[in-house]
């Protein structure tokens, strides 16, 4: 991976707290994406990674969701099956997509989970020739 300047090429992680996808809401009322969402905010992030809570992704059937995009000319990601417990894979695959010019983390390098639960991969909106 090489090293960017986060001052320039921002990383944005949104996360769906509406998501349960069949979980229950446990007797504090938060979903399950909110508690995800919670478990990531209490993280120390990188400078320039920025968390974000999103109402719905419309990706229910996949369960706790989140995506990770950047500036121009990076890929965004959108990650799914997730819950609380994952919030320190999401941060090391926030980390890693965040140290990249362009997005794309190594298949070997992304976490398992990552690996195994992409929901979609979508290309920058203006595309290097």
């Amino acid at each position: 991976m090489k090293d960017c300047d986060a001052a320039t090429a921002p990383t944005e992680l949104l996360v769906c707290t509406s998501c349960r996808a069949g979980q229950e809401i446990g007797p504090d009322g938060l979903r399950p994406g909110a508690k995800l969402h919670a478990a990531l905010a209490a993280m120390d992030w990188p400078d320039g990674v920025e968390l974000r809570a999103v109402e719905c992704f419309s990706n229910c059937d996949q369960g706790c969701s989140v995506v990770l995009r950047g500036g121009a000319g990076r890929w965004t990601y959108v990650y799914g099956r997730l819950d609380e417990t994952l919030a320190p894979v999401v941060h090391d695959g926030a980390a890693r997509y965040h140290a990249t010019d362009n997005g794309l983390v190594p298949w070997r390098e992304r976490p398992e989970h990552f690996r195994k639960n992409c929901i979609a991969r979508i290309p920058p909106l203006e595309l290097p020739e």
